[in-house]
């Protein structure tokens, strides 16, 4: 007899897909977005647009977060 994997059923995703995509979506979030804001400010000269570029990064990952992982079917 061969078995069968389990499989989650549709909609549904294991504890460990999400558990490694939610830090990887904060992590890439404040590497590239604060990579934009290091750019950025080596170009102009202005440092403070590094943490700009981290906070604006942080958002954007907690907000996709959110809509992946959040919100409830109806």
């Amino acid at each position: 007899m061969s078995e069968q994997k389990r499989r989650p059923e549709e909609g549904q995703r294991e504890f460990a897909d999400v558990a490694w995509s939610v830090p990887s979506y904060l992590l890439s979030g404040m590497i590239i977005w604060g990579g934009i804001g290091w750019l950025l400010s080596w170009w102009t000269g202005w440092p403070w647009l590094i943490p700009i570029g981290l906070i604006i990064g942080v958002a954007l990952a907690v907000y996709l977060v959110y809509l992946q992982y959040g919100r409830h079917s109806s």
